[in-house]
């Protein structure tokens, strides 16, 4: 059995040993046969294999590092580990020296020129400045000579989140229409933050009010402010404070906020009709007033303004709708009422009118709640004037013969008062139209008479005024 066993292992291993010394021989020859072909002495032969190999082995070496990054703002009793350069190159002998150059090499950044560990002496900012690009190379520590062309690389601050949201165009004013609809637009607020809007959510910001609810609502993402309740009434509240707020970290505990002001006013809408201050007017006018003079002012108030406001007159009814007139006072927005016909106290002695206000420009949508017009009604009374006497012809004409006698009754003129009083009547000549004196007249009745003789020859016509004055 044993004997079996040892000719069993002779089989296995006999192959083998035959194929490693088959092999063996040609494995080590190869350099040698390699160095055969060179000359005897050949110092270019040499030279360009070292050169060859020396290619073979550039192709396998290389920089060797973790992408580097820099906490913003972290300091600590000891400077900060960015990271390492390596070079494969490096056997972990001393041989070598690392060098670093570029952005804040040697202030900011300083390498350990045996291990290639480069460490951050200063505290860093990324909103002053998000990364740093430097050139690493690796050379003889004896003779300086490069080991490996430059490398360049970049070293990144990475953010942290010690920037604040920020209205920089913040207070906000805006207006919407009174009576809005929910929803409607009011303004777009905007926030920035400096931090890094690529890396984590430090500059990712929510909005929300934080006052002016009830009333609008902003949408988180967009900022965009609407209005949150119906039939908000300029005539009852016409401006709101609202404070907004954003809030980095996708709003979430933990983030930093910042905030603004947004005033909003609401603007006006014809919502409201005109009325007026009350519902009957008296006025008094004296019958002589000249024509086109206004005799009093009507009001038809109206809680709008502006355009809104504006309302127009007329009358449209009554017993004096051809006597007075009614037009609108731009800056007061009155009704005047002016006389158009002359006024009688002895004929008419007073007149009722119904006059309208109704607003100039409407609002389609709120004229299911009108109309949009008052009325009122004006009482106008006529006084009566202190008006002279009336003669009853504007004209006489009396004849007489020129040989009529002294004091004989030429005719008679009568005059009466118009007034209600109804005075008595004193007359006179005016002497500037009888300089002579040749006529008198009856200062009770009117009378004619003659005072000198007559010459038809030396005169044919006398014209003379008579003045009649009430007593």
């Amino acid at each position: 059995m044993p004997e079996r066993l040892t000719e069993m292992l002779m089989d296995t291993w006999t192959p083998l040993i035959i194929l490693w010394i088959t092999v063996l021989p040609s494995i080590y020859m190869a350099p040698m046969n390699q160095s055969q072909v060179l000359p005897s002495g050949s110092s270019t032969g040499l030279k360009r294999l070292n050169e060859e190999q020396r290619v073979l082995h550039r192709s396998k070496r290389g920089w060797v590092w973790n992408q580097m990054f820099v906490l913003e703002e972290f300091s600590g009793p000891e400077p900060i580990l960015v990271g390492r350069l390596h070079t494969d190159l490096d056997p972990g002998s001393s041989k070598i020296k690392y060098i670093l150059s570029g952005d804040g090499a040697g202030t900011i950044f300083v390498i350990n020129d045996k291990t290639g560990d480069i460490h951050a002496m200063k505290r860093l900012d990324r909103e002053e400045k998000a990364e740093y690009t430097l050139t690493a190379q690796a050379v003889d520590r004896d003779t300086n000579q490069p080991l490996e062309p430059p490398s360049e690389f970049i070293i990144k601050v990475q953010d942290i989140n010690d920037n604040a949201p920020e209205f920089v165009e913040g207070p906000y004013h805006a207006t919407v229409p009174e009576m809005s609809v929910v929803g409607t637009f009011v303004t777009k607020v905007t926030a920035t933050d400096a931090d890094d809007p690529v890396y984590g959510n430090s500059a990712k910001l929510v909005y929300s009010i934080l006052e002016g609810q009830p009333y609008f609502s902003i949408e988180p993402h967009t900022a965009i402010i609407k209005t949150a309740l119906p039939n908000m009434d300029r005539e009852a509240k016409e401006e709101y404070f609202v404070v907004i707020q954003a809030k980095d970290m996708g709003g979430h505990m933990g983030g930093l906020s910042g905030t603004t002001t947004v005033t909003i006013t609401l603007s006006d809408v014809n919502d409201n009709p005109p009325k007026f201050a009350q519902s009957l007017y008296h006025f008094s006018v004296m019958e002589d007033v000249a024509l086109g003079e206004p005799i009093g002012r009507v009001k038809a108030n109206d809680l709008d303004i502006g355009e809104n406001a504006k309302s127009s007159y007329d009358i449209i009814e009554g017993d004096g709708m051809d006597i007075f007139e009614i037009t609108t006072d731009a800056q007061t927005q009155d009704g005047i009422i002016r006389v158009r016909k002359p006024l009688d106290f002895e004929t008419k002695k007073s007149y009722t009118l119904k006059v309208e206000a109704a607003n100039i420009h409407l609002d389609p949508r709120f004229l299911s709640g009108g109309p949009f017009k008052d009325t009122a009604t004006v009482k106008i009374v006529v006084e009566d004037a202190d008006e002279p006497p009336v003669f009853s012809s504007p004209t006489y004409l009396l004849e007489v013969h020129e040989n009529a006698a002294i004091n004989s009754v030429l005719g008679q003129v009568t005059a009466h008062d118009p007034d209600v009083s109804s005075s008595p009547i004193r007359f006179s000549i005016d002497r500037h139209t009888d300089l002579e004196r040749q006529f008198n007249i009856n200062a009770e009745d009117g009378k004619i008479t003659l005072a000198t003789p007559l010459d038809r020859e030396t005169s044919t016509w006398h014209n003379i005024t008579i003045v009649a004055t009430e007593t």
